[in-house]
């Protein structure tokens, strides 16, 4: 594979942070930490809400295994993305348009652009639904309100890529306080818990219980993620040496590891608090996130906690409205060589998204955007492919990786977990075209 020469995807911050030199442990990490929990917003979107909502509600405990697998697999596929990137200078799009013909990247850009717009779409909804549960905000202007966060993001980005970093670690933070709470308030049961995250057959036999767990594993890896997370690692300054590069591969990794780990428990959470709340209360099908805000403080009987529960739902919107906006400039950047300003570029990611839903509400009225989430994640469901394949196609090739290169046992895993995400996604788009057109 020949690499072509290219200009930095978001140059403005490319290796702008510096690594210490001293070989302490703590300040290296501290240094390499950032871009992970970037990437970890994508993990528990509001998109990913409903069927954690739905898993916990209607069948207790018992998907949190699978929500564990789901999340071991985002980890090894997210550690492909530091190697990639630490050991070409590449991010996933600069790869691809290195690759594959002019055609197919255009294809494969188009699709992208999709789905980050589908993704976003998703963010701006949950952003929306949270003013409105919190404030009493109809949902057209919160979805007007929320439109304008690229703002902040132009604003930080202008200070420092730390100050970006910063505000998306507050925000994941804001969620994962806002949800230990809400563990507390519902006092679920310790043995169940520890009971859930051991696999059972029964999610296999169970055809409704199984369509959830393909519903929570279709939605945990987006495909922005991929392009996102191999541009930004290299935001950081190592040396261009053998020893360095590893160095970063090891704590780039960390980090991520570490933030999805706190993505984990997040989604946990969610589940827990459903199952604790409502399957054990005799409320089965609870999958709104509106019913989940009304119901909590009555059904606990603790006046803060949907509060509180809304609170979350806007920052993990705002969270991930953020990175939807640095993947949509990373992905054009990479697949076209084309750049344009980041403000501009920025308003055109988000009127993609602002767009379609103020058609959607205006026309089909606030309860349709229900479907409109579901939509959403289907387009991601079906972009999935396009961007793991690559992925794992790339950081297995030696003559592009050199010593970088995957193991044969990364490769043996990574395609299995490639195998088994888009299986589990093709099939859950079958069943979701199927129900679209039979009922």
């Amino acid at each position: 594979m020949s690499l072509t020469p290219h200009t930095p995807s978001l140059s403005e911050v490319h290796r702008s942070i510096k690594i210490p030199n001293e070989k302490g442990f703590g300040r290296k990490m501290l240094a390499y930490a950032g871009p992970g929990y970037l990437v970890s917003v994508g993990y528990v979107d509001p998109g990913n809400w409903a069927t954690d909502l739905a898993g916990g509600s209607k069948f207790g405990y018992t998907l949190l295994s699978v929500i564990l697998l789901s999340n071991l697999m985002a980890i090894l596929l997210q550690s492909l993305c530091v190697r990639l990137g630490v050991a070409t200078g590449r991010d996933l799009a600069q790869a691809c348009r290195d690759y594959f013909p002019p055609r197919v990247n255009l294809i494969l850009w188009v699709l992208c652009e999709i789905a980050i717009a589908a993704c976003d779409l998703a963010e701006l909804l949950g952003s929306a639904i949270a003013l409105q549960l919190l404030f009493g905000i109809p949902l057209i202007w919160g979805v007007c309100i929320t439109g304008c966060d690229v703002l902040i993001l132009l604003l930080l980005q202008g200070k420092g890529f730390r100050y970006v970093e910063a505000l998306v670690i507050t925000l994941v933070g804001t969620v994962g306080v806002c949800f230990l709470l809400e563990i507390i308030f519902s006092q679920p049961d310790l043995a169940g818990i520890l009971q859930g995250y051991w696999p059972q057959s029964e999610v296999v036999r169970n055809p409704e219980m199984l369509y959830i767990a393909i519903g929570i594993l279709g939605a945990t890896v987006m495909p922005h993620n991929l392009y996102l997370h191999s541009s930004i690692v290299q935001t950081r300054a190592w040396e261009p040496t053998s020893e360095k590069r590893w160095e970063a591969i090891k704590f780039g990794t960390l980090d991520s590891t570490i933030a999805l780990s706190f993505a984990l428990f997040i989604n946990s959470a969610i589940l827990i608090v459903a199952a604790a709340t409502f399957h054990f209360s005799g409320y089965n099908e609870v999958a709104e996130i509106q019913d989940a805000y009304r119901l909590l403080s009555p059904l606990l009987g603790v006046s803060a906690a949907s509060a509180i529960f809304g609170l979350a739902l806007l920052a993990s919107g705002q969270s991930s409205t953020l990175t939807a906006t640095l993947a949509g400039q990373i992905v054009m950047e990479g697949f076209l060589q084309f750049r344009l300003k980041p403000w501009v570029r920025r308003l055109a990611t988000r009127c993609l998204a602002v767009i379609p839903a103020l058609i959607t509400i205006i026309f089909f009225g606030e309860r349709s955007t229900g479907q409109l989430l579901i939509l959403s994640q289907v387009i991601l469901s079906l972009q999935l492919p396009f961007a793991v394949i690559p992925l794992i196609m790339f950081t297995s090739n030696r003559r592009l990786m050199g010593e970088f290169v995957n193991p044969n046992w990364l490769k043996v895993l990574a395609g299995a977990v490639a195998t088994i995400i888009v299986s589990l996604n093709v099939w859950l788009l079958l069943q979701t075209f199927s129900g679209l057109l039979f009922h």
